[in-house]
This record gives C-alpha cells, sequence and structure tokens, in this order.
C-alpha cells in the first residue's frame, strides 16, 4: 500500500507540472505493470476501483427468471410473485430483486397499455366486473385448458375478487356474481358493467337487458349498471385487476390439473389483495375490512341457491363419496361430516365447501369415482401402521377394482 501511495504521489506532482512520466522507468522501480501505472496517470493519479463481482441472492435463479420474463404479457412483479409462491427460500424483497433483474438487463416483453381516467367511489358503493376471456394455459401433460376469470372490484378498498369460469353465459355471470357476494359477506350499493352478452342484448341499436338479468336485480335488490362510453365512470379499477391476471402466465405448463390450476388463481387472489395499491397506497384488503362495514346484508341464501342450476348440498360420509346421479365422487378424508356443494358444470362435478373448491371430477358411469390421493390419506388415517410404499400398494390394487364397477 506504501509504494502505491508514493508512486499515486509522483503521479499526481507530475500531472500538476504537466511532464509525462516515464511508465517504464516507473514500472521497474514500483514492480506496477506500466499499463497499469498509464491509467492511473490517465484518472489525475487516483486509485482505480476494480468493482467485484457480488453474488446476488437471486443468481441461482437466473435462468428460471429469463425463462419467466420471456413469456409476452408476464411482468416483473408476476414473475416475484410467482418465485415468491414457488420457493420458500426465495429472498422477499421485491426491490432488491427488480434491481437485479436492472442489473442483468432483463427486461419484460412490453404489451400496450390503454388509459383510463380515474373515478372515485364511498364505501360501500360500487363493485365492478369484468371478464378475462379466453384465457389459455397448458399443463405439465400438455392438457390446453380454455377459461375465462370474472373479476370483481369493490370501488373504494380496490379488493380484487376472482372466479374461474369455462364459459360466460347468462348464468355464469349470475352464479360468479352470487359467489363473489358470498365472499364479500354482503352486497353493494350498484353493480357496474359493461354491454357484455351475458347482460345485455342489442339490436338495432337499442340495448336490452336480459330477461334473466332483470328477474336477478328484482330478487337481490340491487341495480346493474352498464357503463356509457366515453365517460369518466369506468370499470378503471376493474380492468387494472386484469393485469394481475399475467400472474398466471409464470404458471404455464406447470400445474396438474384443472383443481390445481383453480387453486393457483385462489393463490394469486390473496397475493394481489394483500399488495399495497399504487393510488390507495394500502393493501385492499385492510381498506376493505372497513368497506365492509358499509354492505348491504345478503339476500335470503335459499334464493341465492335457486340460481345456481343443478347445485346439490350433501353431507360427506365416511367412504368420502357424495353422490351425483348414481355415482359417488370422492372428497378429501378431512371433509366426512361436512356439508359440500355439487355444481355439475361442462362434464365435470365441481365440490366446494362454503367457498373452497375441494376438488373436481370428470362426470362418469362408475358407480365409485375415487381419487387416488383421497383414498390414499383415508388408508393412513385406519392404517397407520402401515409404511407410505405398502399403503400405496394398497391404494393402488383397490382402486383397479372399482373400475370395473360400472352403473
Amino acid at each position: 500500500m506504501e509504494i502505491c501511495t508514493n508512486l499515486i504521489g509522483e503521479l499526481s506532482c507530475l500531472k500538476m507540472m504537466n511532464i509525462k512520466p516515464n511508465f517504464s522507468d516507473l514500472s521497474r522501480r514500483y514492480k506496477i505493470d506500466r499499463h497499469t501505472i498509464a491509467k492511473y496517470y490517465r484518472e489525475g493519479g487516483k486509485f482505480i476501483k476494480k468493482r467485484k463481482n457480488q453474488n446476488s441472492v437471486y443468481d441461482k435463479y437466473l435462468n428460471e427468471i429469463i425463462e419467466i420474463l420471456s413469456q409476452p404479457g408476464v411482468s416483473k412483479v408476476a414473475a416475484y410473485q410467482y418465485l415468491v409462491g414457488k420457493y420458500q427460500d426465495f429472498h422477499k424483497n421485491y426491490n432488491t430483486f427488480k434491481s437485479f433483474t436492472l442489473r442483468k438487463n432483463i427486461t419484460p416483453i412490453k404489451t400496450k397499455v390503454e388509459p383510463h381516467v380515474r373515478y372515485e367511489t364511498k364505501p360501500g358503493e360500487q363493485l365492478q366486473v369484468d371478464w378475462k376471456e379466453s384465457v389459455k394455459m397448458t399443463s405439465k401433460t400438455g392438457e390446453v385448458f380454455d377459461f375465462n376469470i370474472f373479476t370483481a372490484t369493490m370501488g373504494y378498498s380496490r379488493l380484487h375478487l376472482f372466479s374461474y369460469s369455462k364459459t360466460k353465459t347468462t348464468e355464469d355471470f349470475i352464479r360468479c356474481t352470487i359467489e363473489t357476494f358470498r365472499k364479500l359477506g354482503g352486497l353493494p350499493n350498484h353493480i357496474l358493467t359493461d354491454n357484455m352478452s351475458a347482460v345485455v342484448s342489442i339490436t338495432n341499436g337499442t340495448k336490452f337487458k336480459n330477461y334473466k338479468i332483470k328477474q336477478f336485480e328484482k330478487d337481490i335488490g340491487l341495480k346493474i349498471k352498464l357503463c356509457k362510453a366515453k365517460s369518466p365512470e369506468t370499470k378503471g379499477k376493474d380492468e387494472s385487476s386484469n393485469r394481475f391476471i399475467s400472474w398466471l402466465l409464470p404458471y404455464d405448463g406447470k400445474f396438474a390439473d384443472e383443481s390445481e390450476l383453480i387453486s393457483i388463481i385462489d393463490k394469486i387472489n390473496q397475493q394481489v389483495n394483500r399488495q399495497s395499491n399504487r393510488t390507495t397506497n394500502m393493501p385492499p384488503i385492510t381498506l376493505f375490512s372497513k368497506e365492509k362495514e358499509y354492505l348491504k346484508p345478503l339476500p335470503n341464501k335459499l334464493l341465492l341457491e335457486s340460481y345456481i342450476e343443478g347445485v346439490l348440498t350433501q353431507t360427506v360420509p365416511s367412504t368420502l363419496l357424495v353422490s351425483y346421479k348414481g355415482s359417488g365422487y370422492s372428497v378429501p378424508p378431512k371433509f366426512i361430516n361436512k356439508r359440500v356443494k355439487l355444481i355439475p358444470i361442462d362434464n365435470k362435478l365441481y365440490i366446494y365447501y362454503n367457498e373452497l373448491l375441494v376438488t373436481v371430477h370428470p362426470l362418469s358411469s362408475n358407480i365409485f369415482n375415487y381419487k387416488n390421493e383421497h383414498y390414499k390419506d383415508a388408508l393412513k388415517i385406519r392404517i397407520s401402521s402401515k409404511d407410505d410404499d405398502s399403503i400405496e400398494e394398497m391404494a393402488s390394487n383397490n382402486l383397479k377394482m372399482f373400475d370395473y364397477m360400472k352403473k
């Protein structure tokens, strides 16, 4: 260090006197490469600090981050939230993650964003709803799921609620709206939506509300208002929720089946509501705790149930099998003696406990339809002395016998 200090001092003096140094002579005397000394001199006699390559907590995820952000529509926030959900030890600091991507020059593929003016509402006043249409996701096995997401946003708190739906008919709109009311625990003053075909028909330029929608409004005592073109009262808050659907994209090709896909949507929904809103600077779930006080009570439960066609409610027996059209369909053992709802949609049976989707079964002519994991969990409880391999073998053998039992 003393040699370098002396060298820097000598170079500084030569610089002040405007004398060009003899770099070869200085190199011999100080045992430092002449090119390095020349750099010292050009820098005005200053040390040249070499930056060390600093290791980052995100280095081991580099290739995966590049892969995720190479998908069109995936934002940095979406990539971050996906990795937080996937890895328990993932470093949870978005600013650090963002700095890492900037340092590595990793940028998402930008999509066009349209402007929306802001329109503020009072607590409990408005629920904005819309469809995110024709979302396509591929499972691990290559099966393609084409579905829609019903998005609902409370105007004051910005609380977002997502509902999975295979189709977007009038019946789907009503079903998803009822699901939203149940999750909210009450009714807003009114609903705001656009001129979607599930709500209105247009003939010769004139809009007509669907008769089922009119009846639904009367039954629940709530108005469904339609957006006016070029009006400041737009669905901007709900449409902003659509950007959170981009958080789904990193999961493409990484889920097993429809049931897991719906669980992922629910998980993202929770993440969305815990994240601070850029306008309010507060998480929606926090603001909603205040807004909930302004909601109107839910209508009669039987009235709401009457709008969901084909819904059955059953208590889960010890066999785990709930019955639909002569066939039994399994649920996990923890739901024994609990009341679940059976909702058939598009040749599949969706089984709910309150608002939680328990499982999804394809409709079948088999008398018994056990899912392997449900059956194994039950055996583990009944025969706790057996090891996992024995339980697996026993479950496999028994389930093969059920495959031959048709109605």
